[in-house]
Order: structure tokens, then C-alpha cells, then sequence
């Protein structure tokens, strides 16, 4: 399971706003994963939302963006390179080590393989590379150009079509694509590396996963893609690439910490993401979260609001100690749910709120749980599992108040 993708946006190498989608699990984060497009392709091709789909359910962050000109990115496209791609792959690596975690894995799809292997010793936290029909030249690309390309060395800038749209081509476009060297980078990649392909690719042949394969040194190993075309168009193909990717992953990104065993453990560190006014990233142990505010108030929604993860420890607590009871009664309970309602109040108007609340005056927080007990119970087990739901220790810790201590880190 995995959430709607983030809407994100960075500073790449030319100086443009480049826009991104993170694909954020529903569940504790294993680690996190960039993706590199294709040639003119975008984030939202159709290969790299399910890949990042897939691999989202199984637990990996993946970030994917528009490189510089291109979907729904700033800049012109016709100033930029493949160096200046791999620019802004390293951008967006950054992008994820300042706000969440610096990616462990590296997927590149076509181009973007070729651009994975030759930026993957630039980004130190990498641990594996994977690559889908990538070429193992980086000038394969201008086959897509055909009898354009000597126009272009003539001409200085010309204007071709690449899938169905215009594309400005100038000179040192090509000159920027023949000096690099995949191949080299990929006998020094240092990092496991997963060489995915086609052998019916009909855009980039077979041979180029041969050619990388053989350059790179183990552990690497290679995955057919049996009757899939180049793009991964088919949603299956590309799911079966997300899964294998994840489990031959799971071997070399580093582990999850242990959760800690005592309820305090290490903290929990909330930092800002830069994205929106309000929204901040929640690191608890291994599990990630986003915390916003709701639009009407200047935040993106992305995520519960500080009240709303207040509501939710509550109702989390609540559950929690009534199955434990029901389980130690050995009553039979289906299934418990809480629903909490939070909302400030003027103290004299709460009529179902004690004495001592009360004498204090002024406006109060009142949280309201409305539970729901699924099972064969009498009236009096009822009543008396609404009376163990106050021993919860969120809702004492509401009630008698907690000491806030605050000092500032420096860094």
C-alpha cells in the first residue's frame, strides 16, 4: 500500500525550478530510491509511476523529477546536456539528504540507466544501481535524431521530433553525449549494480545490457524482461520490475534500525522539508511521516496536522489498551475502534467535563472518543470497558499535564 505521491519542487543545475513526485509507503520506510527518466520522457511516464508504485508498496521512498526542460520543469531544453543531467540528478540527491534521506538506490530507466551508472560514485550513500534498457553508450541517443544529426553539427541548432514532439537540438548536445564513457563508469561503479532489459527492446538492443553487464564488476546480476516493450508500457511488466527490484534491493540497502524498546527511545525528530509553508518530515524510529496543516490555512494537507497526530496517539492508545484488557479478560471483542474529536471549548460550557477542569477558565482542548466495541458483550462489560479507556496513558498524560522541557542544539 502506498500513498498519493507528494508534489514536490527543487533548484536544478541551470538554475530552473524542477518538479518532482515522492512516492511515500504507507507503512515504515526501508529506504529511500531516485529515479532517472528516459530520454524526453517525464516523471509521470507510465514505466516510472508504476515502478515507483510498486516499490512504494514495498516500503521504498521514490523520488522522481523532471529533468531541466522537460514535463512539467523549468528551463529550456535545448540549453541542456547530459552532464548537465547528471547535474541535477546529484541536485536531487541532495534535495532528499536535506529533507528526508539520502537516496541508497539508484534506478534509471533508458538514458536515465546510462545517467545512474555515471553519477552513482557522486552520491556516497548509493548501495545499488539498477538500470532498465539503458544504453551502454550515451550517444545511442542521437540514433533517435536519424539523418538530423549532421544538420545539427552544421547547422548549430536544429529542430527534430521525438515522439510526436518538437525538441530543439544544438551541437554541443552531441559533443556533451560522445565524451562520456557508461562503460567506464560502469567497471568502477563499487556498488551492486542490477541490469534489467528487453530482448525484443527494439529502441535500445540487448547488447547494450550486455555490454554493461560484462564492464561491471560483482556483485551484479541480470533480470529478462521477457515480452516487455521499452517503455514498460504494460502496468504488469512494470510491476514485475518494481518486485523483482525490491527484493534483489532488500540484500544490499542498509538495514532498518530496531525500533527502540521503550516507549521514549531515541525521540522522535521532526524537520522541515521546504516544501510549502507548514509541512515537516517525522522520523520515529524506521517509520517516516508527514505533518501539515490543511489548505485553508497556508499548508499544503499532506498530512495530519500537530492536533491531528495528538487525536491520533490518543485513539492509538486507546485501542491499544482496550484490546490488551479484553485479551487479558479473555472477552470476546472482534474488534475495537476509536474515533476522536478535537476542538477547543470555553471552559464553563463543557458540561461533561469535571470540576477541576472547569476552575481553570478560559478556553480548554476537549478530545472526545467515540468508541466502537465489535463482539457477543453485556451491558455491564461494556460500561466497564469505557471506564478502562480513561487508564489509557495518552489520555492520563492529557489530563494531568506533562513538563515540556526546551533547550536549543547547536549545529
Amino acid at each position: 500500500m502506498s500513498r498519493l505521491p507528494l508534489k514536490l519542487e527543487f533548484d536544478g543545475s541551470l538554475g530552473a525550478k524542477l518538479a518532482a513526485r515522492l512516492d511515500l509507503p504507507a507503512g515504515p520506510i526501508r529506504a529511500f530510491a531516485l529515479f532517472a527518466h528516459c530520454f524526453t520522457c517525464s516523471k509521470d511516464i507510465a514505466a516510472a509511476r508504476h515502478i515507483a508504485s510498486a516499490l512504494s508498496a514495498e516500503g521504498i521512498a521514490v523520488l522522481r523529477f523532471d529533468f531541466t526542460g522537460l514535463g512539467g520543469s523549468g528551463g529550456d531544453f535545448s540549453s541542456t546536456g547530459f552532464s548537465s543531467n547528471l547535474e541535477d540528478l546529484k541536485l536531487a540527491a541532495d534535495f532528499l539528504r536535506r529533507n528526508y534521506e539520502a537516496p541508497q538506490l539508484l534506478i534509471g530507466h533508458s538514458l536515465g540507466g546510462a545517467a545512474v551508472l555515471s553519477v552513482a560514485g557522486d552520491i556516497p550513500e548509493a548501495r545499488a544501481v539498477v538500470t532498465i534498457g539503458a544504453p551502454s553508450d550515451a550517444a545511442h541517443v542521437t540514433h533517435n535524431f536519424g539523418s538530423a544529426v549532421e544538420d545539427i553539427r552544421e547547422s548549430g541548432a536544429v529542430e527534430v521530433s521525438l515522439a510526436g514532439r518538437p525538441f530543439t537540438i544544438r551541437p554541443e548536445f552531441l559533443e556533451d553525449l560522445e565524451q562520456q564513457s557508461v562503460l567506464d563508469h560502469a567497471s568502477k561503479l563499487g556498488r551492486a549494480l542490477l541490469v534489467m532489459h528487453a530482448p525484443l527492446d527494439e529502441t535500445v538492443g540487448v547488447g547494450n545490457a550486455t555490454d554493461i553487464f560484462v564492464a561491471a564488476k560483482h556483485p551484479k546480476s541480470f533480470v529478462s524482461l521477457d515480452k516487455a516493450d521499452h517503455l514498460l508500457s504494460r502496468a504488469s511488466d512494470a510491476a514485475y520490475a518494481a518486485k523483482v527490484i525490491a527484493g534483489w534491493a532488500s540484500g544490499y540497502l542498509d538495514p532498518m534500525a530496531e525500533p527502540e524498546a521503550s516507549s521514549g527511545g531515541d525521540g522522535v525528530e521532526v524537520i522541515e522539508t521546504g516544501q510549502g509553508k507548514f509541512q515537516t518530515m517525522v522520523a520515529s524510529g524506521p517509520h517516516r511521516l508527514l505533518a501539515d496543516e490543511p489548505v485553508g490555512v497556508g499548508g499544503l494537507d499532506s498530512g495530519p496536522s500537530p492536533y491531528g497526530y495528538l487525536s491520533a496517539a490518543l485513539g492509538a492508545c486507546t485501542v491499544m489498551t482496550l484490546r490488551m484488557y479484553a485479551d487479558r479478560k479473555g472477552l470476546d471483542v472482534d474488534r475495537i475502534g476509536t474515533k476522536v474529536l478535537h476542538g477547543k471549548v470555553h471552559a464553563a460550557d463543557c458540561e461533561d467535563c469535571s470540576d477541576e477542569v472547569k476552575a481553570k477558565g478560559g478556553r480548554i482542548d476537549r478530545f472526545e472518543r467515540l468508541i466502537t466495541l465489535e463482539g457477543d458483550l453485556d451491558a455491564a462489560t461494556r460500561v466497564r470497558m469505557l471506564e478502562i479507556a480513561d487508564k489509557c496513558p495518552v489520555h492520563r498524560t492529557l489530563e494531568a499535564g506533562a513538563a515540556v522541557v526546551t533547550r536549543e542544539v547547536e549545529t
